[in-house]
């Protein structure tokens, strides 16, 4: 089964490359904007005339949440608009279709975690493209899986959990914001669950089209997050709690972006670790 990957060289694109010797009879086309624009619907045919692919995971995006509020027709194009080409053309040639999206299409408002079902209401650029792009991959293949995730880290990459370890060897004290919750995302367990729905995939020859919520098990803020991320690495480095209000930010995050994975668990009897479980996993990794 070949499997082509977009956005290889980010985050999540690394953690699937790292767990696929888990998983037997998949071959593996990577791609990154070097090797392939898909903004550009003609090299997307290209690589599908040239190679039988039987699904595709988009990994691209453009992330640059408060760049985005400024530069809003390139956030649409990679956000939007090239996932509706990599949807269409899988469509065509009759390839599964997984394409990764965020919990900024809400607007943070919520008491309970959010379901799939839930009103959507981005606050921000990137959100409102993230967005759109879901409506037209759905629109142009309805057979898409969309996964849905939020605070995501690895060991690769830019992320808040390396931000916070050179900060810590840079700074007297931390402050991290204490009013925004939700649930840091493991990539390596995010990894995991794309390879599993494609390994059902290809051995029950069963496809559960729609969209899914995934994150790790729990709930914390940032601060929480950050606390923790300090004590695995044993630095002793203080931490203050701050309201959001005082970092000046140009795109507004989501308050509450807690995830009901009930759905995602399932269809596709997944195991989801806790969040903390992962963090030392991670780190271990990583510190080595």
């Amino acid at each position: 089964m070949n499997i082509a990957v977009t956005g290889s060289k980010g985050q999540l694109g690394l953690k699937i490359k790292d767990c696929s010797d888990n998983f037997q009879g998949f071959n593996f086309l990577y791609f990154d904007i070097d090797e392939l624009d898909i903004t550009d619907k003609n090299q997307i045919e290209r690589l599908f005339r040239d190679y039988k692919i039987d699904a595709l995971v988009n990994c691209a995006a453009y992330t640059a949440v408060d760049k985005a509020e400024e530069d809003g027709e390139a956030a649409e194009i990679l956000n939007a608009l090239a996932p509706g080409y990599l949807a269409e053309i899988c469509f065509n040639y009759k390839a599964k279709f997984i394409h990764i999206s965020t919990d900024y299409i809400f607007d943070g408002n919520a008491k309970t975690p959010y379901t799939e079902d839930s009103t959507t209401n981005p606050q921000s650029v990137y959100g409102a493209t993230k967005l759109l792009g879901e409506k037209i991959v759905l629109e142009k293949n309805p057979d898409a899986v969309i996964i849905r995730t939020s605070w995501l880290y690895s060991e690769y990459g830019n992320n808040f959990v390396k931000t916070i370890l050179r900060f810590a060897k840079e700074k007297e004290f931390l402050k991290v914001v204490n009013d925004q919750f939700g649930t840091p995302t493991y990539a390596g367990d995010l990894a995991y669950a794309v390879l599993k729905i494609l390994d059902i995939f290809q051995k029950q020859n069963t496809w559960q089209s729609g969209v899914f919520h995934f994150s790790n098990m729990g709930v914390c803020t940032w601060y929480d997050f950050a606390v923790e991320i300090l004590k695995v690495a044993k630095i002793n480095t203080p931490v203050k709690p701050v309201d959001s209000s005082e970092f000046m930010v140009k795109a507004k995050r989501p308050a509450y972006s807690v995830f009901d994975k009930s759905k995602i668990t399932s269809k596709f009897q997944l195991d989801i670790p806790n969040w903390q479980l992962s963090l030392q996993k991670m780190l271990k990794e990583y510190l080595s």
